[in-house]
């Protein structure tokens, strides 16, 4: 299940990365549309405008069908083979879904006229009730259907998977095999698929009441919700399980749910992304909670906190390392300060020293809770410099930037005397202290080549005999093996990574950081080569 549950987080990143861009886009098209930011003359321009207005447009292309995105990319994912396959048939899936729930609700009556507000309250309800009753449903793909958000793509995507490596190797009858292999996963989606919206047309009244139940409970708990939040997030970075978390707030109730131009918007990124698209004003209170789980808190932990640890680790070294230690790190800061991605300087310390990991999984959750607390609207995916500069400082001062870079300080401050205490009160072997770097320096990535460079990482997992499965994520290099034991940890360091997890028995996590796509590759190449 473990095993599973990584695949099915990695699955999810491409259009995680796709909402990051996207929302990068909208970010940068608000801003050049506020005459507060860019001046009358500028926001008067026409040509301009609508050019700009376009970009917005297509940001919203992405927002708007993430459902679908979401249903492609598990499909994508997951598939054992085929794969092509497998993202047709999720895809007439996700439409098959829709279409059937559309049917059923015209069946009963509820038609997109009679749910909307207006009519509702026309029936007696207040406009509070009405608007419960109207956030339930909504349009997908021109379908009128229930509200699922992206559980409705997760949902189709699991199922149609399923299907495919169950039978996309089936072998019917001779007179009709033509329909056999391949060709049979479309036709037993188009079957199967009716059938499990018929299913959630009655079960997912429930489900939707318990999410919504939850993302009560957590309301009522305020803004300390949010210190849970970052704290859990940072715990289950080791097991790269912290994506399924954050899909939950992103896109459910759990993170939040507000009306924006009459709309009810769920999670706490479709939030803040539905108040940036706004063409009309949005108050800031809405802004504030899109952006208590995403942004501000990841912010002051990948542009202050984490650089400061490792001018700490830095200190810390022997001096005859520390040269070698800045150049170890410098890559990871860089890449962390401008994108964002902190698993490189998180894998510098989380195994060698479970207190250091425990004060920064802490930290984190109260840089979370103390940008909520004093009212902070910095959102973004990423949360690196990059966005902090989009959606933050172009918003202007209502999102209060200032505060988190104040914040920021305070936070470096805490991670560099904190990180120096407890290295020193626990004797802690970051990198480069109380360790002979010169012979490890004399082993470290001494490849000739890219090919040279696979093949050293394919021999120390084991050799091709060994590995069932390669895939990677943002950072990581995710590998199945038959036998952890011949698995070299060190060896595997040796050719440019930060660290080493074995989630399961059969999984293994090299971190590599943004490089870790071109490696990916280069391993994929020569462990598919004869």
């Amino acid at each position: 299940m473990k095993e599973f549950w990584q695949k099915f987080g990695k699955s999810l990143l491409l259009p995680i990365s796709t909402i990051a861009v996207a929302g990068i886009f909208m970010g940068l098209a608000a801003a050049l549309q506020n005459s507060a930011i860019v001046g009358e003359t500028f926001a008067n321009l026409v040509a301009v405008q609508n050019f700009i207005g376009f970009i917005r447009k297509l940001a919203g292309l992405v927002f708007g069908n993430l459902p679908l995105f979401f249903c492609l990319s598990i499909a994508v994912g997951l598939a054992k083979d085929e794969k092509p396959t497998a993202a047709f048939s999720a895809v007439l899936g996700f439409l098959v879904f829709h279409l059937t729930l559309n049917y059923i609700l015209g069946l009963n009556g509820i038609t997109a006229d009679v749910t909307s507000v207006q009519a509702l309250m026309d029936q007696g309800m207040s406009e509070i009730e009405a608007t419960i009753v109207n956030a339930k449903y909504e349009t997908v793909l021109g379908f009128f259907t229930l509200r699922m958000n992206v559980f409705g793509g997760i949902l189709v995507g699991l199922c149609v998977t399923y299907m495919h490596n169950r039978f996309y190797q089936i072998q019917l009858p001779s007179a009709i095999n033509f329909f056999g292999g391949k060709r049979f996963i479309p036709l037993i989606t188009m079957i199967f698929i009716p059938v499990l919206a018929v299913a959630a047309y009655f079960i997912w009244p429930f489900f939707d009441s318990m999410i919504g139940l939850i993302g009560q409970g957590i309301d009522k708990i305020g803004v300390f919700g949010a210190f849970i939040y970052g704290s859990v997030n940072r715990l289950l970075i080791p097991t790269g399980l912290h994506h399924i978390l954050n899909q939950v707030v992103r896109f459910t109730p759990v993170g939040g749910t507000a009306v924006i131009n009459g709309n009810t918007v769920m999670g706490a990124l479709n939030i803040f992304n539905e108040a940036i698209a706004s063409p009309t004003p949005v108050p800031n209170e809405v802004f504030q909670l899109g952006a208590r789980y995403v942004g501000q808190g990841h912010t002051l932990i990948s542009i202050f906190g984490l650089p400061a640890s490792c001018l700490a680790m830095y200190h810390m070294a022997d001096d005859k390392n520390k040269a070698r230690v800045k150049a170890l790190l410098s890559a990871g800061v860089v890449a962390c300060v401008l994108t964002g991605i902190t698993e490189p300087l998180e894998f510098s310390f989380m195994f060698v020293s479970p207190i250091l990991f425990l004060f920064h999984a802490i930290m984190t959750g109260l840089g979370y809770l103390a940008a909520a607390l004093l009212g902070c609207s910095v959102g973004g995916v990423q949360a690196g410099l990059i966005d902090f500069t989009i959606f933050g400082i172009l918003r202007g001062a209502e999102s209060k930037w200032y505060v988190v870079v104040v914040l920021g300080i305070c936070v470096a401050a805490a991670y560099y005397f904190g990180f120096k205490f407890l290295i020193k009160k626990f004797n802690i072997n970051t990198p480069g202290r109380h360790e002979d770097m010169d012979i490890e320096e004399q082993n470290v990535n001494t490849a000739a080549n890219n090919i040279e460079l696979a093949q050293n990482i394919i021999a120390y997992l084991g050799g091709k005999e060994n590995i069932t499965n390669i895939t990677n994520c943002f950072t990581r290099l995710r590998v199945t093996v038959v036998d952890q034991t011949l698995v070299d940890d060190q060896k595997l360091k040796t050719t440019g990574a930060s660290g080493v997890t074995h989630p399961s028995e059969t999984s293994v996590q090299v971190i590599y950081g943004l490089k870790v796509e071109g490696i990916a590759r280069d391993v994929k190449a020569v462990y598919y080569s004869k």
